[in-house]
């Protein structure tokens, strides 16, 4: 009998258990007021403190093993190279699009939300462009990764993958093999620290609500319309126009194409998960040949996250003006690259946004309890985001294959 009820809970899906934490954690705070807080805040701690452990680790296996990938697989030349610009390119015009909408709409302007840290302008990571370009380059690579420096770290991990595919074929097939299996690893830490989302959730949600009511979520709304109209905008419009100039195709036939995958992107919320299917979708519905479709495609799966650094730039600008703090254009061009370059190493599972959000926050100096804001209405944002990722990694297959007369239909 025990068994089976176990067996029955064991079941029950992540998103259903974050729910129950979030609503549970509202309770709480509503009901218990400041005598949970103690309770709450270590709970809610202990989650930062292991999203915190990841995030180097996560970063250098994911990176490193991502360039790997584009310096190792077939047909590298002419068809990696569309594939890059088009999988940079629409990232960055999604990062502008939020941009542009979190700074017009200034979702986080006013609102309380109980936030303990302080954080004034002069903690904030703002530089000059030189200043920037210096904070790039590591003097010493061991000692940034000791400090949490992320774009250092980045640009390290780029340099260390491209020299690998170009030293002999014993040692780069080794070092392959060690930082793929490095990086399968990583996620399976994550997988284990997201497993422990729902009692982070309930410990950061009831502290919020006990000292601030259940205002916390109305104060979440606006921000829930600015992401999810950037989203949208970049979901029917951005990428539509991509189409339409670049392959000269009817956007909403390939759409209408794609459905299932996006669908069932929508639906599990990993893009890694909805691949076989995407690719399915893309060879048999939309006529793309097989030859694009398995290079470009599971490259997308990994580095091409559009909806995912839209949300990263948006949650990064919001979490800043909930605290008060007014971003400089340098500051929010380190959001805008950071953002981007952390999006080319998001894992396509499930909540691997919310792990590179913390790469974001970090980059310019803002605290990472910012996060416990947005994961009450961050589930259901991940699904559309996800969704965003793979309708943008078959349109710019639709492109390349376009480009490269690899179309049967």
């Amino acid at each position: 009998m025990i068994s089976r009820i176990f067996k029955k809970i064991s079941k029950i899906p992540l998103t259903v258990w974050i729910l129950i934490g979030i609503g549970l954690g509202a309770l709480a705070g509503f009901s218990f007021r400041e005598a949970i807080v103690p309770s709450a805040d270590l709970l809610g701690n202990i989650f930062l403190r292991l999203l915190k452990m990841i995030i180097v680790p996560l970063i250098f296996t994911s990176i490193t093993s991502g360039v790997l990938g584009l310096g190792t697989s077939k047909n590298l030349g002419r068809l990696g190279l569309k594939t890059l610009v088009y999988y940079l390119g629409s990232s960055m015009i999604a990062i502008l699009t939020g941009l542009l909408l979190v700074n017009l709409i200034r979702p986080g302007v006013g609102v309380e939300l109980g936030l303990t840290a302080v954080v004034s302008q002069d903690q904030l990571a703002s530089a000059s462009l030189k200043d920037i370009l210096f904070r790039l380059i590591p003097e010493n690579p061991i000692a940034a990764m000791a400090q949490g420096e992320i774009l250092p770290i980045i640009f390290f991990c780029i340099l260390l993958g491209i020299f690998i595919t170009k030293s002999a074929d014993k040692y780069r097939n080794l070092l392959t093999d060690f930082f793929n299996a490095g990086f399968e690893v990583m996620l399976k830490i994550t997988h284990f620290i997201i497993g422990f989302a729902p009692i982070g959730v309930f410990g950061l949600v009831a502290r919020i609500v006990a000292t601030t009511g259940l205002e916390v979520f109305r104060s979440l709304g606006l921000y829930f319309v600015t992401v999810l109209s950037g989203l949208i905008w970049h979901y029917l419009i951005n990428l539509p126009i991509l189409i339409i100039l670049f392959s000269r195709k009817n956007p909403f036939q390939h759409l209408k194409n794609m459905g299932a995958a996006l669908l069932t992107a929508f639906t599990t919320a990993s893009s890694s998960a909805t691949l076989p299917l995407t690719m399915e979708c893309a060879e048999k519905n939309a006529g793309i040949s097989n030859k694009i479709s398995s290079f470009v495609l599971p490259l997308g799966a990994t580095v091409n996250m559009d909806g995912t650094a839209l949300y990263e730039c948006v949650a990064a600008i919001f979490i800043a003006q909930a605290y008060g703090i007014e971003l400089s254009f340098m500051d929010q061009s380190m959001i805008v690259i950071t953002a981007l370059l952390a999006s080319i190493g998001a894992a396509g599972v499930p909540m691997a946004g919310l792990v590179m959000m913390t790469i974001v926050l970090k980059a310019v100096g803002l605290p990472l309890e910012g996060i416990g804001l947005i994961l009450a209405v961050d589930r259901l944002l991940d699904m559309v985001r996800t969704s965003t990722n793979v309708w943008s990694d078959s349109c710019g297959t639709l492109i390349i294959a376009s480009s490269e007369k690899e179309l049967t239909l």
